[in-house]
């Protein structure tokens, strides 16, 4: 595995393990290859590089030719499925340069997310991302998102077989874990999990603690992060919005 900790700033406070670690220009994602997408996507909310301005989301949708293509998920394999091609690192994050944009729509940042799911609560959960690092205090913004998969559930699949008879698992649930780093020097986090559904809660009501994504979604978070009160802040539910 690559010293992604040396090449890239994301990966600063930790960079979970995965299949495959995809490393972009903009963000890093741990790409699964048994669930044929990300198993997480790691990046730094509007870092203030605004070099060429806001530019217009590309839509630019394509697979990533850099997942081998017996474990890499398709155009074809969302078309007429019922799910949004949902991003884990959002369009709206990356708007500062079209290649910036651009990146967040290879297919290796998507996940099968329910179209009233990815396009009401969860769009506004990344608005709220967003706001927070508009906050005087707030110096850098990290967010590590991924699906969850409920095996106590029935997995729905979408994708046609392949030669392989492998297609994708739709995630039952969505996290997304954020680490705020103030000017001060002070770190706060949240975690929140949403199902893959059509939600009508306040966002407050789906925070969860860091501890408990970690248990569901498989994966060590912030670990670059040591001492006993980083293990009190992880089973910490802050205040948020």
């Amino acid at each position: 595995m690559p010293d992604v900790f040396s090449l890239k700033p994301e990966t600063r406070y930790g960079c979970p393990a995965a299949d495959h670690i995809l490393i972009n220009r903009f963000y890093v994602t741990g790409y699964s290859y048994y669930f044929r997408q990300a198993k997480w996507a790691l990046e730094i909310v509007d870092p203030d590089k605004k070099i060429m301005g806001e530019v217009q989301r590309q839509n630019n949708f394509r697979p990533d030719f850099r997942v081998p293509k017996r474990f890499r998920a398709d155009l074809s394999d969302y078309r007429n499925s019922g799910f949004d091609r949902g991003h884990l690192v959002a369009s709206d994050n990356m708007d500062d340069e079209v290649i910036q944009n651009s990146e967040t729509f290879l297919l290796s940042n998507m996940s099968p997310q329910a179209p009233q799911f990815n396009r009401k609560k969860w769009r506004a959960l990344e608005h709220a991302v967003r706001k927070l690092d508009l906050t005087e205090n707030v110096l850098e913004t990290y967010v590590i998102t991924g699906p969850i998969f409920d095996f106590y559930a029935s997995i729905q699949m979408i994708g046609e077989n392949d030669e392989n008879g492998i297609r994708i698992p739709v995630p039952s649930h969505f996290f997304k874990c954020i680490l705020t780093e103030e000017k001060s020097g002070r770190l706060k986090m949240w975690a929140f999990e949403m199902e893959n559904a059509d939600l009508s809660d306040d966002l407050a009501d789906y925070r969860v603690t860091t501890a408990h994504v970690e248990q569901r979604a498989g994966i060590l978070l912030w670990d670059k992060l040591t001492g006993p009160e980083i293990e009190v802040e992880k089973n910490t539910v802050r205040n948020m919005w």
